[in-house]
């Protein structure tokens, strides 16, 4: 009997869920044309999240022992072994202190400076696209509530055509409209939370970036073995 109760809830429980599925993708439609660009700029948004998130963690990986590595080669004068390391070392502080041993010989201020305009040019790498979700995370409200007085002027427009229409006519015609609304605060949200995170990951590697170029620095000031 307990069994038969079970698979009874489960049943309608899954009912009530298809129910629930459809219910939304029902109003979603009934947003209107301009649920069109919002679900454009929905696809770009997790398009792009999700691309910049690759390259910023492809970015972010370097082994915990390259700059030990690094140390070792350079103290000992072994200076080409060093290059060739951080040469086949694809990350963003590979690539600073790279043209940092390019630069072995020259004064220390000349090292530096090749190897912050290095860093920069990586930044901006990182940075590419990512500026997208900010500009979406802006327009898609825009879009939304541009979508719902639209529909709002043309809803109105057509109850004072109307005879008498019923209050509760005129709320669910208002429930449907403001669905533009809802969602472009939705995919802005979205969007927002997407770029700040991606703006967090940057910033860690930038601090590695320039922890990096500190200790080779120093490491180029202490004395050879």
């Amino acid at each position: 009997m307990f069994d038969i109760f079970l698979q009874i809830d489960s049943t309608g429980m899954a009912k009530a869920l298809a129910v629930q599925k459809e219910s939304v993708m029902g109003l979603l439609v009934k947003g209107g044309v301009l649920m069109i660009p919002l679900a454009i700029l929905f696809a770009l948004a997790i398009f792009f999240f999700i691309e910049r998130l690759i390259a910023i963690r492809k970015a972010s990986k370097i082994e915990e022992n390259f700059m030990s590595i690094i140390r070792d080669h350079v103290v000992t004068g072994n200076v080409t072994a060093a290059r060739s390391l951080a040469k086949n070392t694809n990350n963003p502080v590979a690539r600073m202190i790279d043209k940092g041993i390019q630069r072995i010989g020259k004064p220390i201020d000349a090292i530096e400076k090749s190897m912050d305009n290095v860093g920069k040019l990586e930044i901006y790498k990182m940075e590419k696209n990512l500026n997208i979700l900010s500009v979406i995370s802006r327009i898609a409200p825009l879009f939304g509530f541009v979508g719902t007085i639209f529909g709002l002027i043309l809803l109105l427009k057509d109850f004072a055509a109307a005879a008498n229409p019923a209050i509760s006519d005129i709320a669910d015609a208002m429930y449907v409209k403001m669905i533009t609304s809802a969602t472009g605060l939705i995919i802005g949200i979205l969007s927002f939370l997407g770029y700040s995170f991606l703006n967090t990951q940057i910033d860690k590697t930038v601090n590695r970036m320039e922890a990096a170029s500190a200790e080779f620095i120093d490491i180029l000031q202490e004395p050879t073995r």
